[in-house]
């Protein structure tokens, strides 16, 4: 009975933030790209960009404290298969080719054609994929490689180790337990340089418990940072 007034309460919630948010977009975009005619000074398309942006970050970070309310609550219903790995990494890197173009990131995907199938649910691993090679751009150097491998470790048996590695600055090793807590940045307010409120990690480590799974974290001052997402074999 709890649980169906949670996932009333988060669907009710949901719909009331994310309706406004996408109209707000919407507009904003029609009016960016002078859908229905010139503006007249160049000010008001600048304007209409930084508000469509802006709605874009808000929607995120909407997206991000429901779906941490829902995984923290286990009111996510998860649909747990067979998912290929290449299948899945392929997905999140052509959503994310704004980004890297943008940032001059390359990343390298080891062992192409070879990588194993992981049980999962197809959104969550998803969503898990998206969070970390997001924090990896984020936090690489200009020009920078990231690296995405996929293996089965000897021990244990069974499992399958997503490991994404980036080249940036690092953290210190005594920092990372706090990067898995909600709204927790690498840095302290006044040094971070990247946006967000830092719960791209919490929500990954969330959906890899519900599947099983595990995340680990590896990282050092000048040594950049290492995610590893441990999954079940498919």
């Amino acid at each position: 009975m709890l649980d169906d007034r949670r996932r009333s309460f988060l669907r009710m919630v949901s719909h009331e933030l994310r309706t406004p948010l996408n109209t707000v977009i919407g507009f904003s975009e029609i009016i960016a790209c002078e859908l229905y005619g010139p503006l007249g000074a160049p000010q008001y398309k600048e304007y209409a960009e930084l508000v469509r942006q802006s709605g874009h970050r808000l929607l995120k970070l909407v997206n991000q404290v429901i779906e941490i309310a829902r995984l923290e609550d286990r009111v996510v219903d998860l649909d747990l298969r067979p998912e290929l790995l290449e299948h899945a990494i392929d997905d999140v890197l052509g959503s994310l080719k704004d980004e890297t173009a943008a940032r001059g990131v390359r990343i390298m995907v080891a062992d192409r054609g070879g990588l194993p199938a992981v049980r999962a649910d197809g959104r969550g691993l998803r969503t898990m994929l998206m969070n970390l090679l997001q924090n990896a751009i984020a936090h690489s150097p200009p020009g920078g490689l990231i690296h995405i491998r996929g293996r089965r470790p000897h021990v244990p048996a069974g499992l399958v180790e997503i490991e994404i590695e980036d080249h940036g600055l690092g953290v210190e090793a005594c920092d990372l337990p706090r990067l898995l807590k909600p709204f927790e940045q690498g840095g302290d307010a006044l040094t971070r340089c990247t946006e967000g409120a830092g719960l791209g990690l919490p929500i990954t480590q969330l959906l890899a418990m519900a599947m099983q799974g595990q995340l680990r974290l590896r990282s050092a001052p000048g040594a950049g940072f290492t995610a590893i997402v441990t999954l079940p074999a498919a």
